[in-house]
């Protein structure tokens, strides 16, 4: 879906979400209207041929404090039959990345293609650290801010802005340019289910960018996407096949996940069912569990072999190489570009889903925004910078994270958990239990896996990345940037505070 048919998405109240007010009316009411002349967001509703009122829409106030002049139904209304009051349930949800207001505004933004205006914080989590602390200078400035019609807004950046990516920069392999500056990671056939799976790469397909399979092999569903869809060719070599390889145009070596480096992957027994075994070739309700390295792998010589290997199964494939963010990851990056790969991706430690081990994603790896620069300055220093494509992932939740990884040097980004909030995740990290999941995401269930209707998960995620278009475009007008490629290494635009 473009912005201009998501500009069709109907406004009507977001029901089946978690309201961060309660909006009660009282028996005292006397029906008179007060009420929905004076709501600026619709949650009190006259009901046409009613002659009593229906009861407020909680999931579309956006609290006392709505309007201007500092009038509100609660103190307009003359019956004295209005109440608004923080929703306890809003207050407990979600996790430092990923705090209610952020969850609610990705839904917002999945449901309409828009980011919400009011008082949802869209753009930050509260986790104190990384993303969290760096802004843009031009935040906080009015004219920026205050964007008025926002579809309109945004059809007007986005009349400017040029944000695609090109995948290759070397002489050698296809070209591809994406028409957004990210692609989908690598989540497995087992660690998420398959209508999960097939939705995510239909979105792909929309936007012409590319899904990646994970670890978990390649399910024969999957192969109408096959043009954007990314192989991945991990430890375990789980589902790893010759038909699969040559499907591809961009196959992805993952040597370490940021949320777990040294620790390789994990499957636990309860999701191994006997789909899911047989797409990874091995055997039901058993754990699997992913080596860590490659033990055919101990030097650049050695990864070019592995780079080798691939290239002559699939001559035209781009090579993506994921690695984690070691002390040395400026080393690392140079490395892969003299083996051969296209893209290097650097995989931070915020991301991960519930199934990975805080202790792994809190105190092992670099943290992301300290790696892209590092790598980024190195390979200027080397002089090979514009002959690699520097992908960074690991926890970037919103169109800002997009923006701000790649003013501190990445030329892309790769999206993972927030494709899944967009499918109304909520954050329970029970995502290593067969049956733990109750949204039907991370689960191989067949009872709970339809929940998740393909078509239904497809458009959510579109409209969710035509609300960060249109974001990006705003940001980099705002900037005085026609390209998001302008945007690269520019940590002069940035603050940390």
């Amino acid at each position: 879906m473009t912005i201009a048919e998501s500009s069709q998405i109907s406004t009507a109240p977001l029901a089946h979400l978690v309201p961060k007010w309660w909006v009660a009316r009282s028996d005292a009411c006397t029906h008179c209207g007060v009420c929905v002349e004076v709501c600026p967001t619709g949650a009190h509703r006259a009901g046409e041929g009613m002659v009593r009122m229906p009861q407020p829409t909680s999931e579309s106030c956006i609290g006392p404090n709505c309007r201007a002049d500092g009038g509100n139904c609660v103190s307009e209304c003359p019956a004295d039959a209005l109440r608004v009051t923080p929703n306890a349930s809003y207050e407990v949800l979600g996790d430092p990345r990923w705090p209610a207001d952020l969850l609610a505004a990705t839904w917002h933004e999945a449901e309409f293609g828009v980011a919400p205006r009011g008082t949802l914080n869209y753009r930050t989590g509260q986790s104190g650290g990384g993303f969290d602390r760096l802004r843009f200078k031009i935040e906080g400035n009015a004219a920026f801010e205050n964007s008025g019609d926002v579809r309109a807004a945004y059809r007007s950046a986005l009349s400017e802005a040029n944000l695609t990516l090109p995948l290759n920069r070397r002489a050698d392999g296809e070209r591809i340019m994406l028409g957004v500056p990210w692609y989908g990671g690598g989540m497995s056939y087992g660690s998420i289910s398959l209508s999960v799976m097939l939705a995510r790469a239909q979105a792909a397909q929309r936007l012409r960018t590319f899904t990646s399979t994970g670890e978990g092999g390649y399910p024969i569903e999957l192969a109408q996407y096959k043009d954007h869809v990314i192989t991945q060719v991990a430890t375990g070599l789980f589902g790893v096949r010759e038909e699969t390889l040559q499907w591809a145009r961009v196959i992805e070596i993952k040597y370490a996940q940021g949320a777990k480096p040294g620790l390789g992957g994990h499957l636990l027994a309860d999701k191994v069912t006997r789909d899911v075994a047989d797409v990874r070739e091995a055997v039901e309700h058993t754990n699997l569990f992913s080596p860590f390295p490659f033990h055919s792998v101990y030097s650049v010589e050695d990864h070019k072999k592995h780079v080798d290997w691939l290239l002559a199964t699939n001559p035209r494939a781009l090579i993506s190489v994921k690695v984690s963010t070691p002390d040395d990851v400026d080393m690392v990056a140079v490395g892969s570009y003299y083996a051969g790969a296209h893209i290097i991706h650097l995989d931070g430690g915020y991301g991960g889903t519930g199934a990975a081990p805080d202790i792994a994603k809190k105190n092992i790896a670099m943290p992301i925004e300290y790696a892209i620069i590092k790598a980024h300055n190195f390979l200027e220093k080397e002089g090979i910078r514009d002959e690699v494509t520097l992908m960074a992932s690991g926890g970037l939740r919103t169109p800002y994270d997009v923006a701000k990884a790649i003013a501190l040097g990445a030329d892309g980004v790769i999206i993972g958990t927030a494709e899944l909030v967009a499918v109304e995740c909520v954050r329970c990290a029970n995502c290593e239990s067969g049956r733990g999941c109750p949204k039907g995401i991370a689960t191989t269930d067949p009872g709970l896996s339809p929940i998740v209707g393909v078509r239904w998960g497809a458009q959510r995620i579109v409209n969710m990345y035509d609300a960060w278009q249109g974001e990006l475009a705003l940001l980099l007008k705002a900037l005085g940037m026609k390209r998001l490629a302008d945007l690269r290494g520019r940590t002069d635009v940035l603050v940390y505070s």
